[in-house]
């Protein structure tokens, strides 16, 4: 494993599937002895399908003839009373995952391996929080005379549509994925930008050029997904921010840097009032998902998940992007450096994590 980390370090190739299975093994998802593997995986995905089972498909189709349980019912053992309760936290998700990646088109593609349970639209997790016929109205009324109602009845900003039944898009996937992670996790549930998390792990796995662990992307991805989510929680839960592990420690741990790294650039920074939680607070819970390209972002990951201290190493590549725009900072006023910072112009991904990896 240490050889495997230095080599991820370094980058790993785009070809023959190795940044999935990497991924899989610099995640904890995949043990280092390599006989284990097949037993891992297939108890893995079994599990996985319990879990679809289980929570996806709705309570009227699970129920037997002799179960009383009825959707009216508000009980706390009310299987129809999560159901709805469930559509809430749904409904964010949807709305999430429609807007994924729009720079590049994979998750509007469908998937070869639609899941079995939900072939039936009527079973897909998006149809439970669509619009129904009358989802808004706007009603004028003038006098005493007759009401005019303009139905409204398009989603607002939609922008991947859903598959027919028998098939499924890739952001229906992920949705699957974030759904069940939010059942299973109530204390946490499901926070924005957790989509962003996600989207890149599956991207990878589902991109994966042999057949047997394409066919499994899905399952595999979500138990990569929840490991990481297991060192990144505290980025996500507001109690811990303060915490060292915290969003809020990485973001102190950033400012120490930068300042034992280039003095002239923090005093700048501090003199215009522009702190770390102006602009790092989406790097850090984002892993910097947002300020990059996909390709790029791959190659951060592969750098953060092969270092020992991966999310030291993260500080350091955020210091690294502050430092390459040096000139700029000091030229600016607190405007465009606030721009220039949320805005992250192109760079070249190797030209940073070179800067990073020389910092101390």
């Amino acid at each position: 494993m240490k050889r495997l980390r230095s080599f991820c370090f370094n980058g790993i190739p785009d070809c023959n599937g190795f940044r999935a299975l990497c991924w899989k093994l610099l995640l904890g998802y995949l043990s280092p002895k390599k006989s284990t593997w097949t037993t891992e995986l297939t108890k893995q995905r079994e599990l996985y399908k319990q879990y679809v089972k289980e929570m996806v498909i709705s309570p009227g189709e699970q129920d037997g003839p002799e179960c009383i349980d009825h959707p009216l019912s508000d009980g706390p053992e009310s299987n129809w009373s999560t159901f709805f309760r469930d559509n809430e936290v749904l409904l964010q998700i949807d709305k999430d995952v429609r807007r994924l990646c729009p720079d590049i088109s994979f998750f509007q593609q469908a998937t070869d391996f639609p899941c079995e349970f939900v072939k039936e639209r009527e079973r897909k997790l998006h149809v439970r929080v669509a619009p129904t016929t009358l989802s808004s109205a706007n009603v004028e009324r003038k006098g005493v005379g007759m009401t005019k109602i303009n139905l409204i009845t398009k989603r607002a900003s939609e922008s991947y549509e859903a598959m027919d039944a028998g098939q499924e898009a890739h952001w229906e996937v992920v949705e699957r994925m974030l759904f069940l992670y939010a059942k299973l996790n109530p204390g946490q549930g499901y926070v924005q930008g957790m989509n962003e998390i996600i989207g890149p792990i599956y991207y990878v796995f589902a991109s994966d050029p042999h057949l047997e662990y394409r066919r499994y992307a899905e399952a595999d991805c979500f138990f990569c997904f929840t490991a990481l989510m297991g060192e990144i929680r505290d980025f996500f839960i507001q109690t811990l921010d303060e915490s060292e592990g915290g969003v809020m420690g990485m973001m102190a741990k950033l400012s120490n840097l930068l300042h034992g790294q280039d003095a002239e650039v923090w005093e700048r920074l501090r003199d215009q009032e522009l702190y770390p939680l102006y602009y790092s607070f989406r790097w850090m819970t984002l892993l910097l998902s947002q300020e990059f390209p996909l390709p790029d972002v791959l190659r951060i990951w592969d750098s953060v998940f092969a270092d020992d201290k991966r999310y030291d190493f993260l500080v350091k590549i955020c210091c690294a992007m502050i430092l390459l725009l040096r000139e700029q900072i000091l030229e600016n006023d607190f405007a465009n450096n606030v721009k220039l910072l949320q805005h992250f112009p192109p760079m070249d991904i190797n030209l940073v994590l070179q800067k990073a990896t020389c910092l101390d």
